[in-house]
């Protein structure tokens, strides 16, 4: 099956940010465009908004001038639902509220022909839902873009329980069609991305909670180690407040309150105090013209140890053994089976984060998990009281000669980029197993809707089949809350490669 015939007529419900964006995708893909707002006047002024970033696109020689005159004639304001009689197909961006979406498409319903395909742009609403007002949800689909629309290439294509196979299809296509980046998804909390993107934010928000670290550092290591284009906090400013909060509690109580997808009550209140973000000026950072922006914290320089010694398998971060010889300090290898460790010459342990406190062993540093080693600029440390200030100082001092910016945060088990990343992976599993999507779409849906630097199931297999079980299952000892309670997918993945190696579980 294809998409819509570049001749058939799309209109766009609701002229907001999203109404817009998603009306000029259609408009440059080739199709006659109609625009509806039930406030007078609001789609002209959209379609003017819309000309006028048109002529933006010609001045960057992103579109033709000959493109641009035709894309305006194909342009046209709705007086009212009926003008929108004839469209293969119905975008809804409007207010985010079940009643006003359902009671919009009951309408549309007695307009337009029986074979027109409708869709809503919902991001928190069940697809379901809304489409369990329509005599006919068979053709009701969940069209999600992202914002802007224009720019970002991700569309989530949402079935409904009740939506046809040949809907979804089309919808697809038609998305595909329009140059963007289709993804299949069930209708669940959150679809993929909303869905598995929480601990992003929710990790980072338990660091801070617990005050092991604050925001400017956890964002710094969450870019220069993690590889994230942004911080959680950085970026939540950016998103807004409000926006992050309201689809986090959404996906929480959408799952009935599921403890995995709890709300942060520092976040909830950052909102009650009105600091939104870049919109209001304020969030978790000052965003004044003239302020300064928090540095992160950076260990003093300190002197390295003369060697190091390896005990066991370093798992994911075993490319740091040849930067610590390329940086010329000795490696003394053992096969003594303790675990992933490096032994400094004060005797104390340097281990990667593993779920588990600095306060269970003597004289340990942990350090987090970095995307890349040998790119990565900047390297959390996590000690307790009881750490030694001559292992913390060998410890910092090995990262600084091989080139890496230390922050030192507190005991905080699984540190920052470990924590983070086992549960993307553990969400992700679970979407799998329970049918959201395929492990291919979550990737893609990870990469391009949040621009992470790999889709979780990348991410899973180039840490090992076991690391995200193991270190959830630490945590989870030591937080018996259920927050981080591997899932059962991620049980049976990590089984499953006990099983085919041959060893015992």
């Amino acid at each position: 099956m294809t998409g819509l015939d570049l001749s058939s007529p799309v209109a766009v419900v609701g002229t907001g940010t999203m109404g817009q964006g998603i009306a000029q995708v259609a408009l440059v893909a080739g199709h006659p465009v109609r625009l509806y707002d039930a406030m007078p006047g609001r789609a002209q002024e959209a379609a003017e908004a819309i000309g006028a970033r048109l002529d933006r696109l010609v001045a960057k020689d992103r579109l033709t001038a000959g493109d641009r005159d035709a894309a305006r004639a194909r342009l046209h304001p709705a007086r009212d639902l009926a003008d929108l009689a004839d469209c293969a197909l119905v975008v809804e961006a409007v207010l985010e509220r079940l009643d006003v979406k359902q009671e919009l498409f009951r309408a549309l319903e007695d307009v337009v022909d029986d074979d027109c395909l409708l869709a809503t742009n919902t991001s928190s609403l069940s697809v379901t839902a809304i489409g369990g007002a329509l005599r006919n949800p068979g053709r009701f689909v969940g069209l999600h873009f992202f914002n802007p629309a224009p720019l970002l290439p991700l569309v989530e294509v949402v079935s409904g329980f009740a939506t046809d196979v040949t809907s979804a299809t089309r919808a697809y296509e038609t998305a595909r069609a329009w140059g963007k980046t289709p993804v299949a998804c069930a209708d669940t909390p959150g679809f993929i991305v909303n869905r598995i993107a929480r601990p992003f934010y929710a990790e980072a928000f338990a660091v801070y909670e617990s005050q092991a670290a604050e925001p400017a550092t956890i964002d710094a290591v969450l870019r220069e180690c993690g590889g994230f284009r942004m911080g959680a906090f950085e970026l939540t400013d950016l998103i807004g407040q409000d926006v992050n909060e309201s689809v986090t509690h959404s996906v929480w109580q959408a799952f009935f309150q599921d403890v995995r997808f709890t709300p942060s009550l520092a976040q909830r209140r950052l909102v009650e105090s009105g600091r939104l973000g870049r919109k209001t000026g304020h969030g978790w950072y000052d965003h004044a013209d003239d302020a300064e922006r928090p540095e992160p914290h950076t260990a003093e320089p300190a002197r390295a140890p003369a060697y190091v010694v390896v005990e066991g398998d370093l798992g994911p971060a075993s490319e740091l053994l040849a930067l610590i010889r390329e940086a010329g300090i000795g490696v003394r290898e053992e096969d003594e089976d303790h675990g992933t460790r490096l032994v400094l010459p004060s005797g104390g342990q340097l281990a990667l984060a593993d779920g588990q406190t600095s306060v269970e062993f003597r004289d340990v540093v942990y350090f987090d998990l970095a995307l890349d080693y040998r790119r990565a600029t900047r390297i959390a440390l996590s000690a307790s009281q009881d750490t030694s200030s001559q292992t913390l100082t060998e410890a910092i001092g090995l990262f600084q000669t091989l080139g890496k910016n230390v922050s030192v945060i507190g005991d905080a088990p699984g540190m920052i980029v470990a924590r983070t990343v086992a549960r993307i992976v553990d969400l992700a599993h679970d979407a799998v197993a329970k049918g959201v999507a395929t492990e291919e779409d979550i990737d893609t849906a990870m990469r391009l809707g949040v621009n992470y630097p790999l889709g979780p199931f990348e991410w899973g297999r180039k840490l090992g089949r076991n690391w995200a079980y193991a270190l959830l299952d630490d945590l989870h000892l030591r937080d018996p809350s259920g927050r981080y309670a591997p899932s059962l997918a991620l049980y049976r993945h990590a089984y499953a490669s006990d099983k085919r190696e041959g060893t015992s579980s």
